[in-house]
């Protein structure tokens, strides 16, 4: 039995060294990174057997990208896209300082993976895994991706799989409007919902106080557990009946791009290793905290640095 499967893209991340200009730069560091994958990584280093699911150009980019996934104890099950015009999507990403905002700019156009249709992935580990995670960059990329993941979503929960989604909104892929009516439309194929306090009310019209935003969610939409991230301000869990909220832990942020898939990835590492809501609250904070002190996408974490965290903090608070 496989611990998760995720499936969505991953790009390659070209950055100029930091106090660079893109416009100058003469050598630019490359990490992979994506939410899915990164999702997988994070639990793979706290002891999950990981699953990533998409699909790459037949090329030295797609081969990177997998050999990086695969350095971190993640099994890619990838279809090979042989197509001379085939392409892997990229980001380049020039980091900031005050007064000067980190921007990001992307090249992932008709990347293969928006191609990705389910009766060419091997989806079959969906029929052998706990949980099945997936976000909503996936369906932003194309309707072909948008049908294939409520389609691996639905199959996954039809072969006993618990589903976990994340809203994970981005402006430049589609308007707020188009955003909310897709993940709707995938709700009733999820159990776990996970969704930044902004996207809720950027896309969902959910404002408000955060405890009432979850409730309010968990019971329109019958998901099994709520998670609403906050930022600074921590985070909120609601789950059969109990409320739950999490302080975030201080760290120095080296790089804070993939801070929330750290979160994802601790939260249900320590759910499938049998932890309380409240036990995945924190070790998703520890694994967010240490994500910002390193470079790159991904979480090179350790269990035994998560459990450190929390113990030398004592941020926890449940109600």
């Amino acid at each position: 039995m496989t611990d998760i499967v995720t499936f969505g893209e991953t790009m390659l991340r070209f950055s100029p060294p930091r106090g660079d200009r893109l416009e100058r730069a003469r050598t630019l560091d490359v990490h992979a990174g994506g939410a899915e994958s990164n999702v997988a990584v994070a639990a793979s280093r706290l002891g999950c057997e990981a699953v990533w699911l998409s699909k790459l150009p037949d090329s030295p980019l797609g081969r990177r990208i997998t050999a990086e996934l695969r350095s971190h104890g993640v099994r890619t099950e990838v279809t090979w896209d042989d197509r001379e015009d085939a392409r892997v999507g990229t980001y380049y990403l020039e980091h900031g300082s005050e007064p000067r905002a980190t921007e990001a700019i992307y090249d992932r156009a008709d990347a293969s993976v928006t191609t990705a249709r389910p009766s060419e992935l091997p989806a079959s580990v969906l029929q052998s895994t706990s949980v099945f995670y997936t976000s909503g960059i996936t369906p932003a990329l194309s309707s072909t991706l948008a049908e294939t993941t409520e389609a691996l979503l639905r199959a996954a929960g039809q072969a006993g799989a618990t589903t976990a989604f994340d809203l994970n909104y981005r402006s430049k892929l589609w308007s707020p409007a188009a955003a909310g009516e897709a993940y709707e439309s995938l709700f009733p194929h999820v159990d776990i919902l996970v969704a930044a306090e902004r996207d809720a009310a950027t896309c969902l019209g959910r404002e408000g106080d955060p405890i009432e935003v979850a409730n309010g969610l968990l019971r329109d939409f019958d998901f099994r557990t709520v998670v609403l991230t906050r930022g600074e301000n921590g985070s909120v869990a609601v789950n059969d009946g109990e409320i739950f909220e999490q302080a975030t832990y201080d760290a120095d942020t080296c790089d804070a791009i993939g801070t929330g898939d750290a979160f994802v990835g601790g939260y249900l590492a320590k759910r499938l290793d049998g932890g309380t809501v409240q036990d995945g609250l924190a070790h998703g904070a520890a694994a967010a905290a240490l994500k910002r002190t390193m470079a790159g996408d991904m979480a090179v974490i350790t269990p035994a640095e998560v459990e450190a965290v929390i113990e030398n903090s004592g941020a926890e608070i449940s109600r």
